[in-house]
């Protein structure tokens, strides 16, 4: 095995345009994916990239550094909007995971159960990929591919995830379902985006993960929920209107459970981002 630290930015995208190298950052969903077999590659560490690492407040919205952990998310100052993105941050492994884990790692490791990835979808986040020639700028959406699969190359590195402005009106929810209530895999899970105009709701966004083998936006539920009175939202989410979802069946739950539980996760996690609204 091969092991470097990349002290700039330069020195990341230089060596993976050398050859292909497995990133990591915290490691927390690398290492425990080697189990017992010899890694026998080249490890590139990103951990003391500096320039990867904040929030920052943009003319468009917002940037957030890939290797920014789940830590630096829940202590950030960031508007109503992100506590969806907050709440996710909260429920990723344990606190020790929370301080090293970092948000791009969890995109790249591509888990159904990603915490991280409903509610960036909510957020209509975009990931930045860099090489040593180029960067390019590609939906949350595309770059998941399937489990365990992205839409990075070889030679490409994460390097920020970008947040459109939101409205001041928009609040933003998590909520996972799990065999129990910390340091569990979801059984499903659920984040949404609500933006409430004179007691009305202009705008939702609701993605929903571990129901599928990538994470979701529920579009058909959004429209048929945009510019309904806040108080009569919630008794329109009905098991009929989650359609698209095609749920697995394993240890933690049957699939018919998964899809019946996800409407009433749905409901409460709007009940959640609108509370306080009507």
């Amino acid at each position: 095995m091969s092991y470097i630290t990349a002290t700039t930015l330069e020195d990341a995208l230089n060596r993976l345009a050398a050859g292909p190298a497995s990133v990591i950052a915290g490691g927390t969903d690398w290492f425990p994916a080697q189990g017992d077999k010899q890694f026998r590659g080249t490890l590139l560490d990103i951990s003391r990239l500096s320039e990867l690492r904040g929030i920052t407040r943009t003319n468009d919205g917002w940037t957030i550094g890939a290797a920014t952990t789940w830590t630096d998310i829940v202590n950030a100052d960031l508007p109503a909007a992100f506590n969806g993105l907050k709440q996710a941050a909260r429920e990723v492994g344990s606190i020790q995971i929370q301080n090293v884990g970092t948000i791009a790692g969890n995109l790249c490791n591509a888990s159904p159960a990603a915490d991280g990835v409903p509610p960036l979808l909510s957020l209509g986040a975009e990931i930045e990929l860099a090489t040593a020639r180029m960067t390019r700028r590609l939906p949350l959406g595309d770059f998941l591919l399937g489990v365990r699969r992205t839409d990075r190359a070889d030679d490409e590195l994460v390097t920020a995830i970008h947040i459109p402005a939101c409205s001041p009106n928009s609040c933003g929810s998590f909520l996972k379902l799990g065999t129990r209530k910390y340091l569990v895999i979801s059984i499903c899970m659920v984040a949404v985006l609500a933006t409430v105009e004179e007691g009305n709701l202009s705008d939702i966004a609701i993605a929903i993960g571990a129901a599928s083998p990538v994470a979701l936006r529920l579009t058909a539920l959004e429209n048929h929920l945009r510019t309904l009175p806040v108080i009569d939202v919630s008794r329109h989410v009905t098991a009929a209107m989650v359609t698209g979802l095609s749920p697995i069946a394993d240890i933690r739950a049957s699939a018919e459970y998964r899809h019946a539980a996800s409407a009433e996760v749905i409901r409460r996690a709007i009940s959640l981002a609108l509370e306080g609204k009507a």
